[in-house]
């Protein structure tokens, strides 16, 4: 059964932890429910504009850092985004809509921004020089937006793929400018401020397609006929309502998921798991070793039980439908970039 009536909830629980998290100002309630889960994901029709108080940047990340570090701030963050996509556009409109974290950004970061398609030179932290395409290819990003925190000695503080509601992004925020990366992962510190905050249980959505336990899922001795879908959600759970009552209702990816083996896992539980490797372990005990830290989040495995990609961000149909459909297809066999394989067969 699909609990669509937790969707109303306008997403308390997110709020919540949001205030738990950080000292910058509360969110702004009514940009916190649905319109940061739920929206058009298809390619913009007009290319989307970055705010213009990101960096003018020459692409020198050596010389950015020093100049923010001597301006007094943390690090810097490398956004990596496309003109016409719609998630970029959230990040844009939603969460740099809003004063408080627009202002704790500039107070802490500066932003220099990377076209996954451009051509420019860009100079990374070990002083390799090479195209925007060039570094957005090497760093994995699959998809946009995507962000780089580097901290003020030059180190991966933490990495971003996909849009995340502002609730999570403060967390990340003032993950990276408190230093709590050095001594923590994220999903740790965030599973911190959930264990602050209590919640009655609830239950997971339920869909047709799930596989029921035991979840023996090892494919390494035996090869599967079919790949594999692993959903990591939670009760009380927002994104995840959304992604059962929207996305997952629509008969083209219904039918997609027919092609897999999918399995739902509480992120929270202790129930027992063999993974595609063949590790036995516990549910969440698998989370936090993949460094999972949102929810729903989705994995897939080809039939060899090798990570193909992963949707550990807000998810909405295009996008989820067209990883579908890289998988189902083959492409990932010939293409591993998901992007370079999205444009060569125009979706």
């Amino acid at each position: 059964m699909i609990h669509r009536r937790r969707i109303a909830k306008a997403g308390l629980g997110a709020l919540l932890a949001a205030v738990f998290l950080s000292p910058i100002a509360a969110p702004k309630p009514s940009a916190e429910p649905d319109e940061a889960f739920a929206f058009d994901d298809f390619p913009l029709q007009e290319p989307l504009e970055h705010p213009a108080w990101f960096k003018q940047s020459f692409l020198d990340l050596p010389e950015d850092l020093e100049e923010a570090t001597a301006a007094g701030k943390k690090g810097i963050i490398v956004y990596f985004g496309q003109r016409r996509c719609a998630y970029c556009r959230m990040l844009m409109e939603v969460n740099f809509g809003l004063e408080d974290i627009v202002t704790y950004t500039q107070r802490h970061f500066d932003i220099i921004p990377v076209d996954i398609w451009g051509v420019d030179e860009l100079t990374d932290m070990q002083g390799e020089t090479l195209s925007e395409r060039e570094f957005a290819v090497r760093e994995n990003t699959n998809f946009t937006p995507s962000l780089i925190f580097y901290d003020s000695e030059g180190e991966v503080a933490l990495r971003l793929r996909g849009y995340y509601p502002p609730y999570k992004f403060r967390a990340a925020l003032e993950y990276v400018a408190g230093g709590f990366h050095r001594q923590e992962t994220l999903s740790d510190y965030l599973l911190r401020a959930e264990d602050a905050l209590t919640f009655d249980p609830d239950e997971l959505n339920q869909e047709p397609f799930f596989s029921p336990p035991p979840y023996a899922l090892e494919r390494t001795r035996f090869p599967a006929e079919q790949p594999l879908a692993v959903f990591f959600e939670q009760g009380n759970c927002h994104a995840c309502d959304i992604l059962h009552a929207q996305p997952l209702q629509e008969e083209a990816i219904s039918d997609l998921f027919g092609q897999f083996e999918s399995v739902q896992l509480n992120i929270r539980s202790d129930t027992p798991v063999i993974t595609p490797a063949g590790q036995k372990t516990t549910a969440s005990a698998w989370a936090k070793e993949l460094g999972l830290f949102y929810t729903p989040s989705l994995l897939f495995f080809d039939q060899h039980g090798r990570e193909i990609i992963r949707l550990d961000s807000v998810v909405q149909f295009y996008r989820l439908r067209n990883v579908l459909t890289y998988i189902t297809s083959g492409g990932y066999r010939t293409e591993p970039r998901y992007q370079r394989w999205r444009v060569s067969s125009g979706f």
